[in-house]
């Protein structure tokens, strides 16, 4: 597939984006991170744990990265024995040039609720926000809210939080804090991280 395909997939996929309230509580929780090997993905999903390698097909292009990391993805999700109730992805979600970054890609092709938290920011301007834990600023791009600058820890850096798939922000925020305790990232995709590079 070309880039442009891909682009194209990104447009049509994107109106799929399920911007809701969680309608229940999640109990499996899992996190979700890629990483490259001798040419293949390795990803993880740390409830039960889950670990797909899977050759590289796609080039690396900013802003089409899910279309890389996702055959990874979807062949570890295949392999667990109870689909988690929540992903939590390492990367964008709304926040994304074409308001598809692998959280949203990945909940449209599976159709579970997916959150995208970020180190980085992608697009969009903020202001800074508080220096408490569970401070955050709206990340707006092109005039859309499409996401929140989030202090997890105090005093240290924030991450990028938006809604990938069946949750909104208010969700989004408040699942990305419980799942962080002592660290910056949230345990199920600093769990996630620790597999996929080792």
């Amino acid at each position: 597939m070309s880039p442009g395909a891909a682009r194209d997939i990104q447009q049509q996929l994107r109106d799929r984006v399920v911007r809701q309230a969680l309608t229940r509580e999640p109990r499996r929780v899992a996190g979700v991170d890629v990483g490259f090997e001798d040419g293949g993905a390795t990803v993880l999903e740390p409830v039960e744990h889950a670990i797909a390698r899977v050759p590289t097909e796609f080039p690396y292009v900013p802003g089409l990265l899910s279309f890389r990391e996702l055959p990874g993805v979807l062949a570890a999700l295949e392999r667990l024995r109870a689909a988690p109730d929540l992903i939590l992805c390492d990367g964008q979600g709304l926040a994304h040039p074409r308001r598809l970054g692998i959280a949203c890609h990945l909940g449209v092709l599976t159709d579970l609720p997916t959150i995208g938290v970020a180190k980085t920011r992608l697009v969009g301007r903020h202001d800074a926000p508080g220096e408490h834990k569970g401070d955050w600023s709206p990340l707006i791009d092109r005039g859309e809210c499409v996401g929140a600058v989030l202090r997890t820890r105090e005093r240290v850096k924030p991450v990028f939080v938006s809604i990938g798939h069946r949750i909104d922000l208010a969700g989004a925020i408040r699942f990305t804090l419980a799942c962080t305790t002592r660290y910056r990232l949230p345990e199920t995709t600093r769990a996630a991280h620790r597999l996929a590079s080792g």
